[in-house]
């Protein structure tokens, strides 16, 4: 489904709903950045998407990034909780969501590349490269404050 997200635009479209969403910062040895270039918005993205009925948030992480790119990968750490009401997005069915996305370190452990319908691209990305990405200013908050490795977790 495709999606338009809004960002601190006076124009956005009022959220109407809102649902807990998982992302990870997933590193190799390298220190290279897992990265996913999205098929509903056309961004690079760190992989995750909506938390699942019966999941616990690191369960449902762990099931995304797989989903998504093929890692498997185990949770090392939270990044923080990212919600900015000023931050919707829009779907084509109507729905409005007020990002809320629980972010996640995490280390690979297993699983090979490969792209899924939610990512039609999936790479290792040196950090240094990522400023040659189009990527969503909610998505560099939670790369910038994992690559940082702060003690406490973000949250707003």
């Amino acid at each position: 489904m495709s999606r338009t997200d809004f960002y601190n635009d006076p124009n956005a479209p009022i959220a109407n709903s809102i649902k807990v969403a998982v992302s990870a910062l997933v590193c190799n040895e390298h220190g290279q950045v897992l990265m996913i270039h999205r098929t509903d918005n056309g961004k690079a993205s760190i992989p995750g998407g909506g938390m699942e009925v019966g999941e616990t948030p690191a369960q449902a992480v762990v099931r995304e990034v797989e989903e998504e790119t093929g890692i498997d990968v185990a949770v090392t750490g939270l990044i923080g909780i990212f919600s900015n009401p000023e931050h919707v997005i829009a779907y084509a069915n109507g729905e409005v969501r007020q990002e809320f996305s629980i972010c996640f370190s995490a280390d690979p452990v297993g699983g090979e590349l490969r792209t899924s319908t939610e990512s039609k691209a999936v790479c290792w990305v040196e950090p240094g490269e990522l400023a040659n990405l189009d990527i969503h200013p909610s998505i560099w908050l939670r790369i910038e404050r994992g690559l940082e490795r702060h003690d406490d977790p973000y949250y707003t």
